[in-house]
């Protein structure tokens, strides 16, 4: 992709990084932003060479939230395809079957901060500032953000966050459960490609297995049990396992192939 592209895409080995690319409106989700994001999502969870992908932003910023310019203007129906787009895209973060690593710097506000939460983990610097900012907008939070935002704080803070909006710099944000690692500014990109290679060394497919019980909650311990009745079994077939297994007993480190 072109430097000027709206999402760039570039390559480490098995790793992703995939970086949003609106510096001058500070990584607004403009529909071109949107629209980037979702083919290379499509594209990566399709790719298997791709063992895990790195979300970031250009410019030391990660999202600054929707892009307000372009907000209110359409009709119902087209407002209503706008966010269904919107869910498509988040869909395809969440139900990744590669993990997905946030690297936050500088702001993570509405959208911004719901992308950042549907990552697997997020490394977030210490001065970043995020805000669940859609009520100051009179809006409801979207790209899953209250979903994702109860996930990782209590069910009273996610309500306090949503319905007051309050910004929070990134220390509170690793206090809280939202950020999984807090690092120095300028940090945060080094530290998730580092978390990135450890995902990248674990068995594919037990990995995407894993990532779909999480994503469908396994809310009850029948769903839970259940999960492991379907999932179990299909592992225990698997190379990736074999190969674990001798690994282990010839004292060696694994290679996973992802068969």
């Amino acid at each position: 992709m072109t430097s000027n592209a709206p999402v760039l895409m570039n390559r480490d080995g098995a790793i992703a990084i995939v970086t949003i690319n609106n510096p001058k409106r500070r990584n607004a989700m403009s529909p071109e932003i949107k629209a980037g994001l979702g083919d290379a999502f499509a594209s990566l969870n399709d790719d298997a060479s791709c063992r895990a992908i790195v979300l970031t932003g250009a410019a030391g910023v990660f999202s600054s939230g929707g892009d307000i310019t372009t907000l209110g203007q359409g009709t119902l129906m087209e407002n209503r395809r706008r966010f269904e787009k919107s869910a498509a895209l988040v869909r395809l973060v969440i139900a990744s079957p590669k993990p997905v690593v946030a690297a936050v710097e500088g702001f993570a506000v509405g959208a911004g901060l719901s992308l950042a939460m549907a990552c697997d983990y997020v490394v977030m610097a210490s001065n970043a500032t995020v805000s669940c900012a859609f009520v100051k907008v009179g809006l409801h939070p979207d790209y899953a953000g209250l979903w994702s935002l109860q996930r990782r704080v209590s069910p009273a803070k996610a309500a306090e966050m949503a319905m007051l909006g309050d910004k929070i710099d990134g220390v509170e944000a690793g206090r809280l459960g939202i950020a999984n690692r807090v690092v120095e500014p300028g940090q945060a990109l080094g530290v998730a490609m580092e978390v990135a290679r450890r995902y990248t060394e674990n068995p594919p497919l037990a990995m995407a297995l894993i990532k779909a019980s999480l994503a469908t909650g396994s809310g009850s311990l029948e769903e839970g049990l259940q999960a492991e009745v379907n999932f179990q079994p299909v592992l225990m077939s698997t190379k990736d396992h074999a190969e674990a297994v001798a690994a282990f007993l010839a004292k060696r480190k694994p290679v996973f192939t992802g068969e």
